[in-house]
């Protein structure tokens, strides 16, 4: 039958695993320096940090009192050879001990809770961030960069939270001591007092150089694990190319250069280890000492002797825990400086404005495209990074000043709306990890009649025919467990389920077989009658089929019309078309 007492327990440990946990993300003041950043995280479980601290401070101090219960069991039990008074002594330290380690199991499982609810909050400050920067992410940071901080850097701030919980304690404790030895002695009391200073004295110049060392090794970390990426995201192209030796080649040097910044973090990093070891130490026998030659003389008691060593021996603990507080916080700040880095890059400006009158033509006014509504249009260019520059600009993927839908200026237009009205489709588009059903909803409500559907636009029923399950087959992320073809009719398949009114797909059939690819196009071209769709390519069956095709020359626009009057009347354009029909 459960006790009472356990019940309350229950129900105390109950409450505080449903702490309030709300979530406000940081605002510009929180991400000002990584101090901060620190700060905001505390505020955010600020009942569970003062629980922490709470418990902290219980254990610590409850360190101090077997030595207190032990030089009164040595005083008034075996030196007053009192056996009674022996046993009631020793009940007591043996309460005392099962106590303190109870205090010690509810803190260290608190502590464990904050550092895990700050990584949490970090991560998902940085997903909120990443996810409102968007593409324009890609131009400010490295991919490697972003991994760095979502899995090392989250982990070390939030192991900077510890200071929290045992730092608080360890600063009351070691007040404790210092008063409970002045008690006994004023001397023993001002060799313990001076300890913390000469500690930080000794410890302060490795902690410095922690934090220099510590980012410039977080700064070639970043790159690594950025080369990392691109190795993985690439293996396949590699293998084909025979490129895999070389990469590894470069990739074993870079490790190589950062095991040696590695190694200039560690060793002020030991040096910080073995003084929080040594000098706690040193104090311990100077402590001693002078308690032995004081008991010799009378001036205090056995007890007091023994007391005192236990004291000196506890203070061991909260000068551990300074050291370790003080070096956590300096790989907090170099950590910390690497999220706010990405937590103050700038989101793009949303205009707020309305979208309703986006039913016109899309005007690029730097290149001169026009692209009218409701017809499928074919952009062509001998460099093919003209024409993705026209998409992306009039994507709102980059920066496309002047450029306007149905007459308004696009960057005054709402984001959200945009987004869902025009559909940027990029041959490269991330293929996330997931059932066939998920890939191909993407952010929107999966339904299995319109997901065949986009499925049979995009030629892609083989995709599903292939698979084990259906829709309900699992796609690898980045799409690796599926062919080149079969990813490009994924991503196509996923941008015609989102039924955009503007649909601009970047090279969409480029890696099909004449016969797909004609499929493909027909196929669109019915489903999306009456909307408007852009297609950048220089295949000849994609041009024979759309309403319109504009060429780019230069990056301006050269000439426009059907592909049938272009080859009469454009030699450039003949020319283009010829040298991809032989390709």
């Amino acid at each position: 039958m459960t006790s009472d007492g356990a019940v309350r327990r229950g129900r105390l440990r109950a409450r505080l695993d449903r702490m309030r946990d709300t979530w406000n993300p940081p605002r510009a003041k929180d991400l000002a320096n990584p101090y901060r950043y620190l700060t905001w995280l505390t505020r955010q479980q600020a009942g569970r940090v003062g629980w922490g601290a709470a418990l902290g401070t219980f254990w610590m101090v409850g360190l101090t009192v077997p030595p207190w219960v032990l030089s009164k069991a040595v005083d008034e039990g075996l030196a007053a050879r009192d056996t009674s008074a022996l046993i009631g002594w020793v009940m007591v330290l043996l309460g005392a001990g099962v106590l303190n380690a109870l205090l010690g199991i509810a803190r260290h499982r608190t502590m464990t809770k904050i550092r895990t609810d700050a990584s949490i909050r970090s991560v998902r400050a940085t997903v909120r961030h990443t996810s409102r920067l968007g593409v324009s992410l890609a131009r400010s940071m490295s991919a490697g960069e972003v991994v760095a901080v979502g899995i090392s850097d989250v982990l070390t701030v939030a192991q900077a939270l510890t200071v929290t919980g045992p730092g608080v304690g360890a600063v009351i404790a070691y007040a404790v001591v210092a008063v409970v030895l002045f008690t006994i002695s004023p001397l023993l009391a001002a060799v313990v007092l001076a300890g913390v200073p000469l500690l930080a004295v000794a410890v302060g110049p490795f902690l410095q150089r922690i934090e220099r060392t510590g980012g410039t090794y977080r700064v070639h970390q970043g790159r690594l694990t950025t080369r990392l990426v691109d190795i993985l995201g690439g293996l396949r192209v590699l293998n084909g190319l025979g490129g895999k030796a070389f990469v590894a080649e470069r990739y074993g040097r870079g490790s190589q250069a950062l095991i040696g910044h590695g190694y200039r973090v560690a060793g002020p990093a030991s040096w910080v280890g073995a003084l929080s070891a040594g000098l706690p130490a040193l104090f311990l026998a100077a402590v001693v000492w002078l308690s032995a030659r004081m008991a010799a003389t009378g001036a205090i008691t056995i007890g007091d002797v023994v007391a005192v060593y236990g004291y000196v021996a506890v203070l061991v603990v909260p000068v551990t825990a300074f050291v370790e507080g003080g070096g956590d916080i300096a790989r907090a700040r170099v950590a910390g400086q690497r999220i706010i880095d990405l937590l103050n890059l700038p989101v793009p400006e949303d205009g707020g404005g309305d979208v309703s009158g986006g039913c016109g033509p899309l005007v690029d006014p730097e290149s001169g495209v026009v692209v009218r509504p409701g017809v499928l249009t074919a952009l062509v260019s001998a460099r093919p990074a003209e024409a993705v520059a026209v998409i992306e600009r009039l994507g709102r993927v980059r920066d496309g000043a002047g450029v306007t839908w149905a007459g308004a200026p696009v960057d005054g237009m709402d984001r959200a709306e945009f987004r869902r009205r025009l559909v940027v489709a990029d041959n490269d588009a991330e293929v996330f990890a997931g059932t066939v059903r998920e890939v191909v909803a993407g952010r929107l409500d999966a339904e299995d009649d319109r997901i065949r559907t986009a499925l049979r636009v995009a030629v892609a029923e083989d995709v599903v025919e292939a698979l084990p399950g259906g829709l309900d087959a699992p796609v690898a992320a980045g799409g690796t467990d599926l062919s080149g073809g079969q990813r490009q009719r994924v991503r196509l398949a996923r941008a015609v389920y989102a039924a955009p009114e503007v649909l601009l797909a970047v090279e969409p059939t480029s890696a099909l077989d004449a016969k797909t690819e004609a499929a493909v196009v027909e196929r669109i071209r019915a489903a999306r009658r009456g909307r408007t769709t852009v297609i950048t390519t220089t295949s000849p069956l994609v041009l024979d089929r759309a309403d319109e095709v504009i060429l780019l020359v230069d990056g301006k626009l050269s000439a426009a019309g059907t592909h049938a009057d272009l080859l009469r009347a454009d030699e450039h354009y003949r020319d283009l078309v010829s040298r991809a029909a032989d390709e």
